[in-house]
């Protein structure tokens, strides 16, 4: 049931991050040097260049295009999540970036969501820690963009009843997951629902075919559809015109990075707002509008967890293999060692080593999910990114026997 119920909206949510990458960091480095994100200028784990390059291709245009979409267009808005790690990387390397997404939050237009600040699969491991980090992003939210999060996403858009039962029970007014087939069934996922088990929160569910229309094919050329224009995909939309909304999710550097700027990628969002807002009673809205303005059509069971990667839609493309299963595993492990140590700088490196891209590196998928894998990972092998990382590992427990915690 619409409580507005002319309305049609594009829900347009994009997220932002970038995560501390392990230098190629050796054995001989272990009990010798800390510094496991700290690669020389040039190399390809190099952080400093990586954000820097990605800002310039796609931070820096699609901040100054989003800007002009709201100026423009009254009815623009859009929803976005930034990790910490992201942020700290801004600050340090890209402060430019950082100021342009201030600038875009200042309009009153952009909503921020909740998540873990070190972009962490900790809801699956401890739940101490995962709530750790959902307040260290809250407390980050809050200090450089002052908003308090109402929706919540958790990583890699991971969702399962638990997880919404734990966002209900939190207090948030939304929560986002995909629009996976098996877990819809005949449903569209261009309603509102309400998660089982939950007594409040909204769910609502990724567009995954239109969303990634625009993250994976909008640049390629044997694409029966290319080239895609605004009102073509308007068109799509409209389809499904007696549904309420319309929920395009995607990493935000589809804009400029996954997509680069000659495909048109830039002008086509830009147009988006123009060609949507022609209709009457179209608009746009956050994720949490959205889930306030529309009432839930049913309730949606998702006792399996389910992700926005792969052709699985699970956690295989984190934990799918024995060297990616290990590694989380083991890391965790330490969780009660590394509270006891008390030590600011042991703790940071080791939530930087929760962070998913990690074990996403490590994957071991062939195919098409194999070489979008590869495509991100800036190791050669996932062999590599596991030796790294174990490197790091063993050399987190050298500094705890250093303090005298047992491990």
């Amino acid at each position: 049931m619409r409580l507005h119920t002319e309305e049609r909206a594009i829900v347009l949510y994009l997220h932002v991050h970038q995560p501390f990458r392990i230098r190629h960091y050796t054995i001989f480095d272990a009990g010798e040097n800390h510094a496991y994100f700290d690669a020389p200028e040039g190399d390809d784990t190099n952080n400093a260049d990586i954000v820097r390059k990605v800002a310039e291709k796609s931070y820096y245009p699609m901040n100054e295009r989003l800007m002009r979409m709201i100026k423009d267009n009254p009815e623009f808005k859009v929803s976005l999540s930034i990790t910490g790690t992201v942020i700290e990387q801004f600050e340090r390397y890209a402060p430019e970036v950082l100021e342009s997404f201030k600038a875009l939050v200042a309009t009153g237009r952009v909503e921020i969501l909740a998540e873990t600040y070190h972009h962490s699969l900790a809801f699956f491991y401890s739940r101490q820690e995962f709530e750790a980090q959902v307040k260290m992003h809250h407390d980050k939210i809050k200090a450089v963009f002052g908003l308090t999060p109402t929706a919540f996403r958790n990583t890699e858009l991971s969702y399962n009843n638990d997880i919404a039962y734990w966002a209900d029970q939190a207090g948030y007014k939304a929560i986002i997951c995909e629009g996976w087939d098996p877990i819809l069934d005949w449903r569209s996922p261009n309603f509102v629902y309400r998660p089982a088990y939950t007594d409040n929160i909204r769910l609502l569910m990724k567009n995954y075919k239109l969303s990634d229309d625009l993250a994976f094919r909008f640049g390629n050329k044997a694409w029966e559809e290319y080239p895609l224009d605004t009102q073509k995909f308007v068109n799509w939309a409209n389809a499904a015109w007696d549904q309420p909304i319309l929920n395009l999710f995607m990493d935000y550097e589809t804009f400029g990075e996954h997509q680069w700027a000659d495909t048109g990628i830039f002008d086509f969002i830009e147009n988006l707002p123009k060609e949507w807002l022609k209709t009457a009673g179209h608009t746009f809205m956050t994720v949490t509008e959205a889930a306030t303005n529309f009432e839930p059509v049913d309730h949606i069971d998702v006792p399996h967890t389910i992700t926005w990667a792969d052709t699985e839609r699970d956690l295989t493309a984190w934990l799918g293999n024995r060297m990616q299963h290990g590694a989380i595993t083991a890391l965790y492990a330490l969780e009660n060692a590394i509270l006891e140590a008390k030590d600011e700088a042991l703790t940071a490196d080791w939530r930087k080593l929760q962070t998913s891209d990690h074990f996403y590196y490590m994957c071991t998928k062939w195919w098409s999910d194999g070489d979008v894998h590869a495509y991100f990972s800036p190791y050669q092998t996932p062999y590599i990114a596991y030796m790294n990382f174990m490197n790091a590992y063993h050399d987190i427990k050298f500094r705890l026997t250093e303090k005298g915690v047992e491990v």
